[in-house]
């Protein structure tokens, strides 16, 4: 099995992986550099996998690295974190989230209702993981397992980055009836209900922070640059 370590190196975390005459699985354009005696191979994805990945513009190859020697992924202002996966487990991971894996992994998508691929922010689809083995996952924040037992969870925001596959998904209105729910300003939200756990990133680090606020206003001074 690979070896798989989350570095900090301020400001960034970057994921170095270890082979051992094994080999792993990566999200297209994550490779930053490697060195040993490592190939390179293309996995496609299943007819039923790339109709979808063409549908939502998602990436429809992933290579994977095998032999001996260390891989960099690309470094990234938020978190990384390591999903330890055993057999039976399917997690569903939030659009954008996906870094890497263990062959063990099956990787495929999650369908989600229409209403939530509308109108979620995730979606007609998502990426689910199965099987055995280590998952690293992008969070824009530090993540907390929260465990659900029959209750229900309602976020206002894009901050579940990952949730187990038998938990009840959907996009409500923050309010019982349309006119209540925008008048309460909160607009629509995503609950979970059922039996299962969510990994939440509900704040975000401070170069995230940092990055989505300035974002914002460099958007704000191109508009005003463009219409004056």
């Amino acid at each position: 099995m690979p070896r798989t370590e989350i570095l900090n190196r301020e400001p960034y975390r970057l994921a170095k992986i270890t082979l051992r005459g094994s080999a792993v699985t990566v999200e297209a354009g994550q490779l930053h550099y490697m060195f040993g005696q490592i190939q390179m191979t293309a996995e496609g994805l299943s007819p039923g996998g790339l109709a979808k990945s063409f549908l939502t513009k998602g990436k429809a190859v992933r290579p994977v690295y095998s032999g001996t020697g260390e891989i960099y992924l690309e470094p990234t202002f938020g978190e990384l974190n390591i999903l330890d996966i055993r057999p039976g487990e399917v997690w569903v991971l939030d659009k954008g989230s996906y870094v890497a894996s263990d062959q063990g992994i099956v990787i495929d998508m999650q369908t989600n209702p229409a209403f939530c691929g509308m109108f979620g922010g995730d979606g007609w689809f998502q990426t689910q993981v199965s099987g055995q083995g280590k998952v690293i996952y992008w969070s824009p924040g530090v993540v907390e397992r929260l465990e659900i037992q029959g209750q229900t969870l309602t976020v206002d925001g894009s901050f579940a980055v990952a949730r187990t596959a038998s938990l009840e998904y959907r996009v409500e209105m923050a309010t019982k009836g349309l006119f209540k729910s925008w008048m309460s300003g909160e607009g629509l939200v995503s609950t979970f209900r059922g039996h299962g756990a969510v990994m939440l990133a509900p704040v975000p680090n401070l170069y995230t922070t940092v990055i989505n606020e300035f974002g914002g206003l460099h958007a704000a001074i191109r508009s005003i640059s463009r219409s004056s």
